[in-house]
């Protein structure tokens, strides 16, 4: 597919992926609402750009609040018609210790990476099965193939993301709509500047904007990158828990 003349939403696009994937489509000739709870931020930088050639709408919005996203659905469509294609990408993370272990972050978490994609297919669904057509694309993570220290929250959320998707790929194919699942390795962000350990194969945004619009634009039902950071993913997804241990667990 081609994006010149689709409507095309990217909530979390205030920084990160989601400011980058902005930035590229932007260069377009399509109608793009961009959501965030920091629209201040998203101004800025679409204030930057110079003669874009897309339409823009710039909404705030709370993924986590299911009202917020209902509201804002309303407020795209009342303006710019249909959504042709939903690039589900806000996310949150926080590390998580046995010492501060509190489920107000499960919460949170949960709430935004996961619920935040489920309120949205939940407003954008109909419309596309009455039209046949539609490409829905939540990102998830390669962090999806295992519980991480510290990160466990996150990667449960991430897996609970994914395995949603898969099964929604499935019922949905034979109604036009294509779920193409996103999973990136570590890319620099705000969130992935605040870890303190060694993150192998990291990108930057603008590099993970790239590979996904060109997997949107192939309909690839799963967008994974970069390369060398899927086939870690793959052999750790496989490892026994023991050499997991000795390769993780700190001594």
């Amino acid at each position: 597919m081609k994006f010149d003349n689709k409507t095309i939403l990217i909530t979390g696009a205030s920084a990160g992926i989601g400011k980058a994937l902005g930035e590229k489509l932007i260069e377009t000739s399509c109608k793009l609402i961009l959501v965030s709870r920091k629209t201040k931020k998203i101004v800025t930088w679409v204030n930057e750009i110079k003669n874009p050639k897309a339409k823009i709408l710039i909404l705030y919005n709370d993924v986590a609040d299911k009202n917020s996203v209902n509201d804002v659905y309303q407020k795209s469509i009342s303006e710019f018609g249909n959504i042709d294609v939903a690039i589900l990408n806000s996310g949150v993370a926080e590390k998580i210790t046995p010492q501060n272990f509190n489920s107000d972050v499960a919460e949170k978490i949960i709430n935004t990476n996961f619920l935040g994609a489920v309120y949205w297919i939940e407003q954008i669904l109909p419309t596309m099965l009455k039209r046949g057509k539609g490409i829905i694309a939540p990102v998830s993570s390669l962090a999806d193939n295992r519980g991480y220290s510290g990160s466990g929250f996150y990667s449960a959320s991430k897996a609970a993301l994914s395995v949603f998707a898969e099964g929604l790929t499935l019922e949905l194919k034979k109604h036009g709509i294509k779920v193409l699942t996103i999973k990136p390795g570590f890319v620099k962000t705000s969130m992935t500047d605040k870890n303190k350990f060694r993150m192998p194969f990291i990108i930057s945004p603008q590099l993970a904007a790239e590979y996904i619009l060109s997997g949107i634009e192939k309909e690839k039902r799963i967008i994974q990158f970069p390369f060398a950071a899927v086939v870690g993913s793959k052999i750790m997804r496989v490892l026994p828990y023991r050499i997991i241990e000795k390769l993780l667990i700190k001594k």
